[in-house]
């Protein structure tokens, strides 16, 4: 099987997903309008899926419209500093973002003290037993 093909599957899946939460969300009040969706459920499940996936991709995009202009709101305008809304500052050879050398050290920091507190947990298991 292609990996494409299964990227496919999971973002159709995906977008079905947000097409039934958003359906859910309209006709959990209005009950004509669930026995419709119901009824439809039990005559054409194909073609309610494919509508279900239309209405999640248009979901899913007005959802990061949103968040793109919620973070070009932000105070210097973007979510990592230097980098704008359209993409990371810069990118590693492989096309990786790559993380504003702040926050790089911010995340080993972090990374450090994980590994410390996973040394002392296996010291204190050694100690118990």
């Amino acid at each position: 099987m292609n990996p494409d093909d299964i990227l496919q599957g999971l973002q159709k899946g995906f977008r079905v997903t947000l097409g039934a939460a958003s359906t859910l969300a309209e006709t959990i009040q209005d009950t004509q309008r669930r026995e419709e969706t119901l009824a439809r459920l039990r005559t054409d499940p194909n073609g309610l899926a494919e509508d279900l996936a239309a209405k999640g991709e248009v979901t899913e995009q007005e959802a990061r419209t949103f968040l793109d202009n919620l973070i070009a709101q932000r105070p210097g305008g973007s979510a990592w500093g230097g980098a704008t809304s359209s993409g990371p500052a810069s990118a590693a050879p492989n096309g990786a973002p790559v993380a504003p050398p702040d926050l790089e050290a911010d995340l080993k920091d972090l990374t450090d003290q994980i590994s410390a507190m996973r040394a002392e947990l296996e010291r204190l298991r050694q100690e118990g037993n």
